[in-house]
């Protein structure tokens, strides 16, 4: 029998085992960090199966995966269905309480800070750009992660003061090239990966990628072939959640309001059309 989970975040449960964690991924769904009381069917094993996919697309960058094979999990977790394809084996490591952001498009909350101050990530831009502008070079906008109420955006002056020069450096450097890589790739499948964060840890000092990477719940991407600067391109990620929220009159706080049964329907299908695009992606390298 399955213990209780020692932690449970937003989607996924964790159970520390000592100098090991076990993540299990759950078809939970949240937005604006707020988490829904409808679930998303088959999301967890969609999103496990995709970030160990790019975990294992970059081998030379660290990462906490050790294994996604229940066979191979500890007792009383070996062999237990109910984790298969949505559960994880990883590293314990020091989590740095920052979001790296990398963002190639103008939109979100970066658009809303754009039109309200003319500013992105509290840095001044030219004036008349247009929602879903291109950056020449894809910006790092990285935000704090706070254990309750919302995330926030903040300067990379900020973090880099937080943090200290040599891990900033370190961190966006692998966000930028983590970021290139992805969107290079996703294009060849007519995909646009908009932004995405990464998470990272420490072991002995050293920052190792954590969590999720290139998943539809930690990146935007879009169907490049409906991309128009002005507009917000279809989405194959989270976003179709966001944009339905904001047709309604809540207020981002608890208490959630309900899921149209269609809504849940539209997001699990872009979940899986997204997976199998990542796959012939990922394979054709």
């Amino acid at each position: 029998m399955i213990p209780t989970p020692s932690y449970k975040g937003k989607v996924r449960d964790v159970y520390d085992l000592g100098d090991s964690l076990l993540l299990v991924a759950t078809d939970r769904i949240s937005a604006f960090d707020v988490v829904f009381e409808e679930p998303v069917p088959d999301k967890g094993k969609i999103l496990t199966r995709i970030s160990t996919a790019w975990f294992r697309q970059f081998p030379e960058i660290p990462n906490h995966l050790i294994t996604d094979e229940v066979s191979k999990f500890p007792p009383p977790f070996q062999n237990e269905e109910s984790l298969r394809d949505r559960s994880v084996l990883v590293k314990k490591a020091k989590r740095i309480d920052f979001e790296c952001v990398v963002r190639g498009y103008l939109t979100g909350s970066a658009w809303k800070e754009y039109k309200t101050e003319g500013t992105i990530a509290h840095v001044r831009y030219p004036q008349g750009l247009l929602e879903s502008h291109r950056f020449e070079s894809p910006i790092f906008t990285p935000a704090r992660k706070n254990d309750s109420g919302h995330d926030e955006n903040v300067s990379e002056s900020t973090m880099e003061k937080e943090v200290g020069q040599e891990l900033f450096s370190k961190l966006k450097t692998l966000s930028l090239h983590l970021y290139h890589a992805a969107h290079k790739q996703m294009a060849n499948q007519g995909i646009l990966l908009c932004d995405t964060k990464f998470e990272f840890g420490l072991i002995d000092g050293n920052p190792i990628l954590i969590d999720e990477i290139l998943t539809p719940d930690s990146s935007r991407y879009w169907d490049a072939s409906t991309y128009a600067l002005g507009k917000t391109p279809a989405s194959f990620d989270k976003q179709i959640l966001r944009n339905w929220l904001e047709t309604t009159d809540w207020d981002k706080n608890p208490p959630a309001p309900a899921l149209p049964e269609s809504l849940i329907l539209e997001l699990r299908k872009k979940y899986l059309e997204l997976e199998d695009k990542i796959t012939l992606c990922l394979s054709q390298k």
